[in-house]
């Protein structure tokens, strides 16, 4: 028996589910949980996504899939890495019968997984990665629908793609409105000193930044300090929040 791949298969939309869930951690739970729908003998999944360099198993569902990818990412070698790496497809129909990656697949048969399927998702980008799917018997995946688990695999590289730009934009939107916090407040301690000392703006920021490298505190909260110290009230940058 093969694995097939069945035309009919009604894969889940994806990229609808990251947009009604909260956070990226769930949308990949989500998609752990449908790939095992679709190869019922399975008895684990997780997702390994490259972090800094290094893979992370981000999500799981079942049980062990979290140890037995990171036994992988221990000897830096197995199917996940394979497949995160080289954008394939890649199955171990019988752990004990493997001859690849070492040690890891008496390892993976000690834990109970005789058979396993990565496949990868986002391949030869900077968010590559795996769903990595495992079962408790041997050539568990004959009948699994390939159709339904690429298509998964397909559209989590859209969706997590489509979230790193979010995730992007919302860190740009953040260190944005923290200069433009940060940038107020100076402007309102500059206003300060330059009434104090009747200077000009460049000198009350000379002022500042001197203060500020003496006592060794950030230029930003000991403009905070001051204002608060004269007005009595939180600096005005302190006060804005970013939307939501």
């Amino acid at each position: 028996m093969t694995m097939t791949d069945r035309p009919e298969s009604a894969a889940v939309d994806l990229t609808a589910l990251l947009l009604e869930t909260d956070t990226l951690g769930a949308f990949l739970q989500t998609l752990a949980k449908a790939a095992l729908r679709y190869a019922p003998a399975a008895h684990g999944c997780g997702v390994t996504l490259e972090r800094q360099g290094r893979p992370v198993t981000v999500s799981s569902s079942g049980e062990a899939a979290t140890q037995l990818d990171e036994a992988q990412y221990g000897q830096d070698d197995g199917p996940c890495l394979q497949a995160m790496r080289t954008g394939e497809t890649v199955s171990v129909p019988d752990t004990l019968r493997e001859q690849r990656w070492g040690g890891y697949p008496a390892y993976a048969a000690a834990c109970g997984a005789r058979s396993s399927l990565s496949l990868p998702i986002a391949p030869h980008t900077h968010t590559a990665g795996a769903l990595n799917i495992y079962a408790a018997v041997p050539h568990a995946f004959a009948d699994a629908d390939m159709t339904a688990l690429r298509s998964l695999a397909s559209q989590a590289t859209g969706a997590i793609a489509l979230a790193q730009r979010i995730a992007d934009a919302e860190e740009f939107a953040a260190d944005i409105q923290a200069a433009l916090q940060s940038r107020t407040v100076i402007d309102q301690a500059i206003g300060i000193i330059m009434g104090q000392q009747r200077c000009t703006a460049e000198k009350a920021f000379e002022v500042l930044r001197t203060a500020s490298q003496h006592r060794n505190v950030k230029l930003r909260d000991l403009c905070a300090e001051l204002v608060t110290s004269i007005t009595g009230q939180p600096a005005a940058g302190d006060a804005i929040q970013p939307r939501r």
